[in-house]
């Protein structure tokens, strides 16, 4: 069984990587998950973090995103609790 949130780590990605690995995570995505984690780091730039928040803040599958306490990830969440 796969868990209620999943963690995709994108350091050391580039934008086509990281668009690539999104992808294959929401495809992958069960029921039973309901927010996929993207770690995207902030010290090295915006592109990843940018590139995620345009691209999947307007996803079929995702209902919205959440920017928590650390800027360096934003959730992807699929469906509410």
């Amino acid at each position: 069984m796969q868990e209620a949130t999943v963690r995709l780590d994108l350091h050391g990605m580039n934008c086509y990587q990281a668009q690539t690995a999104i992808d294959a995570a929401l495809r992958r995505a069960g029921r039973s998950v309901y927010r996929i984690e993207v770690v995207h780091g902030y010290h090295r730039g915006t592109d990843l973090k940018d590139m995620v928040r345009r691209v999947y803040g307007r996803h079929p599958k995702v209902l919205r995103l959440e920017v928590g306490l650390n800027p360096g990830a934003t959730e992807l969440v699929l469906r509410e609790y």
